[in-house]
């Protein structure tokens, strides 16, 4: 019972986020948001390789989910013309970057600065893009026509289709939520939690995340932010760890994150390993270690004030905390 008390809590938590943010997005697409960015973004593509047409394809990605850029994509691809290379620079861009009005959000309720975690995914996005579209052509590797797996049905437009799609939604993540608790709970007290956390201590120490936010680092980078960010929201509102070990957490899961789903999606549409598998995570821990060698120069006053908000801004409601350990 204590453990479907605490899954309601964190699955409430999650969705006291998401609820509003999934619906102005929704009003965003139906108004012509998202064609407009993809427009805007149509001249940056040609720095990627890409054709502008592709623009659309990201741009529906960062406001809504992959579900939807996949389908812009299986409507663009045929009259692209796409290399293997580029759908693997686009697919791995896409990984970086996207759903972020409502994964920002979750990083939000735990601390971090939504504009600073902007800056990271969609600064991120674009820099891995352009260094893979230089190594590929540079190589000439993966030069050959691209041949999608996948032909998509129609989308559904019709707001009683997707209100109903969305409850489905929710009540996966809270049956995800409530298996991930037990499954936490169980290794913690056969004490495969400890090992696992002693042995990923140093390599974690070295990127300069504390061992206290490992597990749920690790949920978060194999299954999403959606999960592991719920749980790691309430594992910060617990004060049991230290707000730069909360922000480098974020920072990895959000460059690298649900590495099984989100693969298995765009190999679909064509992206190849090299980049949406090896090349995302070795990127992401580059870029986290860059990260904290520099921050270690930076003071506490200006963490707070450009990437943090301290736990006095935080709006929290009076509950009690989970121990979710």
């Amino acid at each position: 019972m204590q453990l479907l008390h605490d899954a309601i809590r964190t699955t409430l938590v999650l969705l006291k986020i998401t609820i509003p943010v999934i619906i102005i997005t929704k009003l965003l697409k139906e108004f012509g948001a998202t064609d407009q960015l993809g427009l805007l973004l149509s001249p940056l593509m040609g720095l990627l390789g890409l054709p502008g047409s592709m623009g659309l394809v990201w741009a529906t990605a960062m406001l809504t989910n992959l579900y939807s850029a996949m389908i812009v994509f299986a409507s663009l691809a045929p009259e692209a013309h796409l290399t293997v290379a580029q759908v693997t620079v686009l697919c791995t861009m896409l990984l970086v970057a996207h759903s972020l009005p409502v994964e920002l959000s979750i990083a939000r309720s735990a601390g971090p600065r939504i504009r600073s975690m902007a800056a990271l995914r969609i600064g991120g996005a674009l820099l891995i893009g352009w260094c893979l579209n230089q190594a590929y052509s540079l190589s000439g590797f993966l030069q050959q026509p691209n041949q999608a797996l996948w032909d998509p049905p129609p989308q559904q437009t019709a707001w009683l289709a997707w209100a109903l799609g969305e409850c489905r939604n929710i009540v996966w993540i809270f049956l995800i939520i409530l298996s991930l608790l037990l499954v936490m709970r169980t290794l913690k007290a056969i004490g495969v939690m400890n090992v696992l956390t002693r042995t990923l201590e140093p390599a974690l120490t070295f990127l300069g995340i504390g061992r206290e936010a490992a597990p749920v680092t690790i949920i978060g980078m194999m299954l999403g932010i959606s999960y592991g960010g719920g749980i790691l929201i309430q594992e910060a509102r617990s004060g049991l760890l230290q707000n730069r070990d909360i922000y480098y957490s974020f920072a990895l899961m959000g460059l690298s994150h649900s590495l099984v789903e989100d693969t298995l999606l765009m190999l679909v549409l064509g992206g190849h390993l090299s980049g949406i598998l090896f090349g995302r995570v070795f990127f992401s821990l580059l870029i986290v270690l860059i990260m904290v060698k520099l921050m270690k120069t930076c003071t506490e006053q200006t963490f707070e004030r450009y990437l943090f908000r301290t736990r006095s801004e935080k709006p929290l409601a009076q509950e009690s905390n989970l121990n979710l350990k």
